[in-house]
């Protein structure tokens, strides 16, 4: 879709693109689907956040939701692993799916699917307690006590976490609280990692942090991308375009309520996209 005379070359065009999953590996997932939404809606009362929003997620890939503030992406995010029942006067209409399996039947375990859904949120909220018992917490809840096990357990989220290293000499003695930002958001990811998840959800994991520590959440992002499926809410274009495989764009209707304008690969999205509304935001013309 050629721009007019009138716009200026948009500049995430010049940032580099995620390199797409390699040919055979697209080849293996074509019919594969991790997490699909058919005409989700998702309503706070008698407003309406989110409107119609039908997709699908692959397996070991990464899913990035961008689009300007207000237009639903964390609320559609949320809908994943159920986050919205916490809110008052919240309400979701059509069908989640994970693994095929509708996660709106209310006989489903919220707490089962938060399990394997986990969360990451855009502020590192770790427990007031040592490293150790923030990455114990959900295991110990799941009643896993024995000491070998959640030792062996704790170091192979903290390494997934690429957070070992700094951390391996202070397990018990320092609190969560008393590290770097960077840090903190990596805890929470282990934290996350050490529950067994199989999706990732990250509102704008990178948000509050410093350019070092954000260029080391997208790596692991890129890392863990070999084992997990993960869906990622964010406003930096850049960090959409150099991290996610796939990319879905969300805007406001006139009425305030979030669509989803059309998603692809990521490359496309930032390069050709289909419809003038994706140009227009990439270009920065409006958002």
């Amino acid at each position: 879709m050629p721009a007019t005379a009138i716009y200026p070359e948009p500049v995430i065009r010049r940032v580099e693109v995620a390199a797409p999953i390699a040919a055979e590996q697209a080849a293996e997932r074509t019919d594969e689907v991790k997490i699909s939404t058919e005409h989700v809606s998702i309503s706070y009362g008698a407003k309406v956040a989110v409107r119609d929003v039908s997709l699908i997620v692959q397996p070991r890939s990464i899913l990035a939701l961008i689009g300007p503030s207000g237009s639903g992406k964390s609320t559609f995010l949320r809908c994943f692993n159920r986050m919205n029942d916490l809110i008052a006067g919240a309400s979701v209409e059509g069908d989640v799916c994970l693994d095929g399996e509708n996660v709106m039947d209310p006989q489903v375990s919220v707490v089962e699917l938060r399990r394997r859904v986990g969360m990451v949120f855009q502020r590192p909220n770790p427990f007031p307690m040592s490293i150790y018992e923030n990455v114990a917490y959900g295991p110990r809840r799941r009643g896993q006590n024995d000491k070998r096990s959640l030792d062996e357990l704790i170091e192979t989220s903290l390494k997934r976490a690429a957070l070992w290293d700094e951390v391996k000499d202070d397990l018990r003695r320092k609190s969560g609280l008393a590290l770097s930002g960077g840090q903190q958001q990596r805890l929470c990811i282990a934290r996350v990692l050490a529950t067994e998840p199989e999706v990732i959800l990250m509102d704008e994991p990178a948000s509050a942090l410093d350019p070092v520590s954000t260029l080391r959440i997208e790596e692991l992002m890129r890392e863990l991308r070999e084992a997990y499926t993960i869906v990622i809410v964010t406003h930096n274009m850049q960090q959409a375009a150099r991290v996610s495989d796939v990319t879905a764009f969300f805007t406001m209707a006139e009425d305030r309520a979030g669509y989803l304008v059309e998603v692809g690969p990521t490359g496309q999205i930032f390069t050709r996209p289909n419809e003038r509304l994706t140009e227009d935001y990439i270009s920065g013309r409006f958002g």
